[in-house]
């Protein structure tokens, strides 16, 4: 599940603020910030988190699934 912060972890990784990533989502910077600003889960609809976590990967970010549940962040180069 991603987190605010892995959110702005993904935009800190491509250099992006927050109207690049409204931008690539087709989502609004308002939403954008409502969704960064939540507390450990985020408050948003299903089809907001998919738009957001398209985004990233369209761009090269990958979320990658730890063995103990965690989710890491990477940008993939090539």
């Amino acid at each position: 599940m991603l987190t605010p912060e892995h959110i702005r972890a993904a935009r800190a990784l491509l250099g992006w603020g927050q109207s690049e990533l409204a931008k690539a989502a087709d989502l609004s910077v308002p939403t954008i910030k409502r969704v960064e600003a939540s507390q450990d889960v985020i408050q948003a609809t299903y089809a907001t988190v998919i738009a957001i976590q398209t985004a990233f990967e369209a761009a090269g970010i990958q979320f990658t699934n730890a063995a103990d549940g965690t989710i890491g962040v990477m940008l993939k180069k090539g």
